[in-house]
């Protein structure tokens, strides 16, 4: 039986916390593989001002597989330096040959390693399992969860030394090829519109499935309470929203898509985005119509097509609050720490940043959410350190 289509077929879940429910979750197909990318040594890159560049490289990953599966609908999560993504097994070698050409571009362009493994599930099967369910965000996009152990497993065998070897492509880069189309980064950084964006990781270490759960459930329900249910705690909110037009702002996807062109083509490329963002904040403005589409809609369609809450075996967030109530959450997940039933990290910035995937303005896109200044991977490096205690 083909099981190519399994992902798009599957039921699709409304609610966050549904998630937290083990029957609303399906095994993925034996036969399809695990992509997993990350940047090797994304804390000293961050720690150099490299951020946004680690952030645009997680996101390239994922933007090259979409555009070589075409209409197929396949699960991917965005970790903020890297991604997890699921493919089946027809579309291996052509994978390989996209990451590479993401490889490639993120030591030549940006001088950052990118770590690649496609890792397929009998690899994972003995040990973990994968099972997956999809979540309605908005109109525009469907959310993977992931479970089961399985990601998390792939990720170390990736990134082991002793297993890495086994796992990468084995083509050379000059067979690399990818297409970029529909990857974007016009949006200024985001300013919070509370006082702070928390980027925040969970990690649940019960014994038992049912008790990983009814803690997880617990976890995002003590956020509701703090944060607010609706879109209080959401980063992304319209009012907020501003194209870029500083030449910072847009250089990052300037040297994806000028990568190896030169400076004039880079240039040429740094103004024609300025005319496409000033073209941009005309239509939203005057609420300029082309076709059926009202352009004065767009902020609020790309707020609500945002991953700012998910979930691939560990629960990840960015969320728009007050330090008063990181705190009372802190002390909260501080408390479950101690009792030995979760691990957790945390990052603190005053803006968020944004990588949009846009395939139509009307229609399907996904906009990766991030905090400022290291988020995710800043939250991880911490939690790292809770382990280890």
């Amino acid at each position: 039986m083909n099981s190519d289509k399994f992902y798009a077929n599957l039921p699709v879940l409304e609610n966050f916390v549904d998630i937290t429910n083990g029957e609303n979750f399906y095994p993925v197909p034996q036969d399809w593989a695990v992509i997993i990318t990350d940047i090797a040594d994304s804390t000293k890159a961050i720690e150099t001002g490299k951020y946004k560049d680690v952030n645009l490289l997680g996101a390239c990953s994922i933007i090259v597989i979409l555009n070589l599966v075409g209409e197929l609908e396949i699960p991917f999560v965005f970790g903020g330096d890297g991604a997890s993504i699921l493919i089946p097994p027809k579309f291996i070698p052509d994978a390989e040959r996209a990451l590479l050409a993401v490889q490639k571009m993120a030591s030549e362009e940006f001088n950052l390693n990118l770590r690649i493994g496609i890792v397929p599930l009998e690899a994972i099967a003995s040990n973990y399992d994968i099972r997956i369910a999809k979540l309605r965000i908005s109109d525009n996009y469907t959310q993977a969860i992931l479970r089961g152990g399985g990601i998390s497993y792939a990720t170390t065998l990736v990134k082991d030394k002793s297993t890495n070897s086994l796992y990468s492509p084995k083509l050379n880069h000059q067979y690399a090829i990818a297409d970029f189309s529909g990857l974007e980064c016009r949006w200024q950084d985001i300013p919070t519109r509370h006082e702070e964006i928390l980027s925040l990781i969970v990690q649940v270490t019960a014994p038992s499935q049912t008790q990983i759960d009814n803690l997880y459930r617990e976890v995002i329900n003590q956020i509701d309470h703090i944060y607010g249910k609706g879109t209080e705690c959401h980063p992304v909110v319209t009012e907020n929203l501003q194209l870029a037009f500083q030449r910072k702002s847009l250089l990052s996807e300037t040297r994806v898509f000028a990568a190896f062109q030169g400076r004039i083509k880079q240039t040429l490329y740094l103004w024609k985005l300025r005319l496409i963002n000033l073209l941009g904040l005309v239509f939203m403005t005057f609420n300029i119509k082309t076709g059926s589409f009202n352009w004065g809609d767009y902020k609020q369609i790309v707020s609500e097509a945002t991953d700012f809450k998910k979930f691939d075996d560990v629960l990840r967030m960015v969320i728009s609050g007050k330090t008063k109530q990181r705190h009372k959450l802190t002390d909260y997940l501080e408390k479950k720490f101690q009792e030995g039933r979760l691990v957790y990290g945390f990052h603190v910035s005053d803006r968020a940043l944004m990588t949009c995937l846009v395939f139509e303005r009307d229609g399907r896109q996904v906009h990766f959410v991030d905090g400022a200044d290291g988020g995710y991977a800043l939250a991880a490096k911490q939690m790292k350190e809770l382990m280890k205690s």
